[in-house]
């Protein structure tokens, strides 16, 4: 049960709207992990037997001078051929509703030389089959591994080996104005592989994306539809972020944001580990008036919100909290929408106990809820 997380299943495009000045879904590319990798693709030295570690990119520039030997010369020769086109085959429903087959395209990045590669969630989503396209011409059938709907990420899984391998710098050294190099296939595989280059604008930028406040990195690198998912790389051709969103309001022009690779680590590990990402949750589902007014409700509150329903025998539910309370506070710290609750638990882990101020008929009252881990058929 999430805090009133409503799963809108479409059909994969290559551009997904979200509420936030219609902030559309759209990519680049992360690696992680083994960093052996075959000609053409960047390496790290010893290979290591985890997911990620932090290398050195490097690229074969040929026989070029020093003024043509920018830093997208070098992560486009470093990182461009880990970069692959993700095909999305899904059924969607007409009017009639006669099932219709559609097809979307992404991008994602080689991040194991076996064959594992990194993307953003709603690439894949709903995929009745996920095809791969690599630099080198073939096309190969994907495996679901593991997908996160929180953070757009999720992992897919070719029979391959000995793929090129892009390296994954540190999000946590990037400064503001360095060079950003995006890689990824902007419209389609028709223009796969395109290069475009920019800066880092701004770093941990909050935003909130369907009642979730995620932190991403901000540049004015050209992002456009099927980059989702792909590579966002420094001048030392190290991947530091996955290409996930833009700006497309009217008049607003190189706003594109990138999931910082640090993230991307964590969240891949538990991907290839468990398939999913464990989290806690309050098991409470919640409105603020905004989230209510979207669903042709009126809500009217001043501070807190209000919860709706509770989930049996979850966290909220053994702590005595009923549907009609308001939550106001969570440790202290007020909370007035679903993305502030929200980020209140997240801020904790499983098995963390939270204190709980909440109004029920206009009398204060305060609990403790031990936070338990979300079930999957809810996440």
């Amino acid at each position: 049960m999430t805090f009133f997380h409503h799963k809108n299943y479409r059909a994969l495009s290559a551009a997904i709207a979200f509420s936030f000045a219609a902030l559309t879904f759209s990519g680049c590319s992360a690696n992680i992990g083994d960093n052996s990798a075959s000609s053409g693709s960047a390496s790290s030295g010893a290979p290591t037997s985890g997911i990620m570690a932090v290398s050195q990119g490097t690229a074969d520039t040929g026989d070029i001078s020093d003024a043509r030997n920018t830093p997208a010369v070098r992560a486009a020769k470093a990182i461009g051929p880990a970069v692959v086109g993700i095909t999305n085959k899904a059924v969607a429903r007409d009017w009639f509703n006669n099932p219709v087959e559609t097809e979307g395209v992404g991008s994602g990045v080689i991040f194991r030389a076996d064959g594992y590669i990194v993307t953003n969630n709603h690439v894949v989503e709903g995929a009745k089959e996920i095809i791969v396209s690599l630099s080198d011409g073939r096309t190969l059938k994907g495996k679901l591994i593991g997908a996160d709907s929180v953070t757009d990420l999720a992992v897919v899984k070719v029979n391959a080996s000995d793929l090129p391998v892009a390296a994954f710098g540190d999000s946590d050294k990037i400064v503001v104005g360095e060079p950003a190099i995006a890689i990824g296939n902007p419209m389609g595989l028709e223009f796969q592989g395109s290069v475009t280059s920019g800066v880092i604008s701004a770093l941990n930028r909050t935003l909130d994306i369907s009642d979730r406040r995620v932190k991403l990195l901000q540049t004015d690198a050209a992002i456009s539809p099927g980059n989702s998912g792909g590579a966002l790389v420094n001048a030392d051709a190290q991947v530091i972020g996955i290409n996930s969103a833009k700006v497309a309001a009217s008049g607003v022009e190189g706003m594109g944001f990138s999931i910082p690779i640090n993230t991307v680590r964590t969240v891949v590990s538990e991907l290839m580990d468990k398939g999913y990402v464990a989290r806690p949750y309050l098991g409470v589902s919640v409105f603020d008036p905004q989230s209510a007014a979207r669903y042709g409700y009126q809500l009217n509150i001043d501070k807190g919100v209000f919860v709706f329903k509770v989930t049996l025998n979850g966290p909220a539910g053994k702590a005595g909290l009923m549907r009609g309370d308001i939550i106001l506070k969570i440790d202290g710290d007020e909370v007035n929408s679903v993305s502030d609750l929200r980020a209140k638990i997240s801020d904790h882990a499983i098995g963390d106990t939270v204190k709980v101020t909440y109004d029920r008929n206009g009398h204060e009252e305060t609990t403790d809820v031990t936070l338990e881990e979300i079930p999957q058929d809810d996440n």
